[in-house]
């Protein structure tokens, strides 16, 4: 085929793909201090005594620490001023230790102590008798009920005013950071169309896919991978037993990789052969409603607009409406960054207005039952100036990679 799907085996479609990670600059060690100083702005704000942020993304964002969460409780209490607190096993002191990017005092409990205990003890030593914590919202219930019973006369609450506050804004180095791994994802894609041919698997694909990520720089493979062939391709996020290519098939591909910590996701749909008119029509109304979203993106106007608009689009060529299938059966975008799903969501009523830095999918996926499902999707991140891509959409359903 003339249009980059099929024509090239696994060994050529790897051999054309080179290491793209050269030059890229790790966040640097002042960002995360000026970020825990914006963290201290907001929980002035949010009138908040201390924060909690538990092992995971959260932790990374703020402190650099890139420790995994488990059932053992890891973290960090940042007070209105001073460094971090760190809490961890004593097992995990030298380990942790190593991670540590801003340092900070580390509270040890051993395998038999009652870490909520020794966090209740911290804050008391440090002045904090009362007040509102704020627990990360993503530490799972166990330790806000751990804390809750060690120190019940504190009033805990969600941080996500501190932590989505900070987050939903990127700075230069992580666009740049989210710019190269995009563009890693987007050149993976194009290799993974050159390998298609009639009855090869999802989990073929999948595979390449993954050596694909690894060839272009991306040390960990795929992040996620969805491969989807025919009506399959009508269900979002996949089906039980996905069936093999056939000429003719609807072809959806939604996979990414992590650079840095940093993420990209990007959706590609086309056609294994020739595209009948129902494809193409509704291949057409999708990249109609993806390019209705990004143009309703402006600084200052409601996340929800951006849905709205999409919609709009779809409504008019007798789709939905709402989430009514054949239609759009979930939200236009989701923001992206250290987490796949993040702050803010571009879906109906959202209030949170669009600002500098903000970066989201823009996805209004056609799902058409029996038949096939088309998504496009690509991510864009808002300046002073409008919405820019960071990878280009699709141009035609004849010409899916230009």
């Amino acid at each position: 085929m003339n249009n980059g799907i099929g024509g090239s085996s696994q060994e050529q479609a790897l051999a054309r793909l080179s290491d793209m990670t050269a030059g890229i600059q790790p966040i640097a060690d002042g960002e995360f201090e000026a970020r825990l100083a914006r963290a201290r702005e907001l929980m002035r704000v949010e009138g908040l005594d201390a924060v909690y942020l538990n092992a995971g993304t959260n932790l990374y964002y703020f402190t650099g620490t890139p420790f995994g969460a488990s059932e053992r409780m890891v973290g960090a209490l940042i007070t209105p001023g001073g460094a971090p607190h760190y809490i961890a096993p004593a097992f995990e002191l030298g380990t942790l230790q190593g991670f540590i990017r801003i340092p900070g005092d580390v509270h040890c409990w051993e395998e038999h102590e009652n870490p909520y205990q020794l966090t209740a003890k911290l804050l008391a030593d440090l002045g904090i008798s009362n007040g509102r914590i704020g627990v990360d919202e993503s530490a799972p219930f166990f330790i806000f009920d751990g804390l809750r019973q060690a120190a019940p006369h504190y009033d805990y609450v969600s941080a996500t005013g501190v932590t989505a506050g900070c987050r939903m804004q990127k700075s230069a180095a992580e666009l740049a950071l989210m710019q190269r791994a995009k563009d890693m994802t987007l050149a993976v894609h194009k290799a993974a169309a050159s390998i298609l041919r009639e009855g090869i698997s999802t989990a073929e694909v999948t595979d390449f896919i993954d050596r694909a990520h690894r060839a272009v720089g991306a040390a960990k493979g795929n992040y996620f991978c969805i491969v989807l062939f025919g009506e399959d391709t009508a269900f979002p996020h996949g089906v039980a037993n996905p069936k093999l290519l056939e000429s003719g098939d609807m072809v959806l591909i939604d996979t990414g990789c992590q650079l840095q910590g940093y993420l990209s996701d990007i959706t590609r749909s086309y056609v294994f052969g020739e595209p009948t008119e129902r494809q193409r029509e509704i291949w057409n109304i999708e990249k109609a409603a993806q390019a209705a979203a990004f143009e309703a993106a402006r600084i200052g106007a409601p996340c929800g607009t951006v849905d709205d608009a999409a919609r709009e689009v779809l409504v008019a060529n007798g789709l939905g409406p709402d989430y009514q299938l054949p239609g759009t059966p979930h939200r236009t975008g989701h923001g992206i960054g250290l987490d796949i799903h993040e702050w803010p969501y571009l879906v109906r009523g959202t209030d949170t207005p669009l600002a500098n830095g903000m970066c989201f999918s823009n996805e209004p996926m056609i799902c058409v039952p029996g038949e096939f499902g088309v998504r496009l999707e690509d991510h864009f991140y808002m300046t002073e100036n409008g919405p820019r891509w960071f990878t280009e959409p699709s141009p035609s359903i004849d010409r899916p990679f230009g």
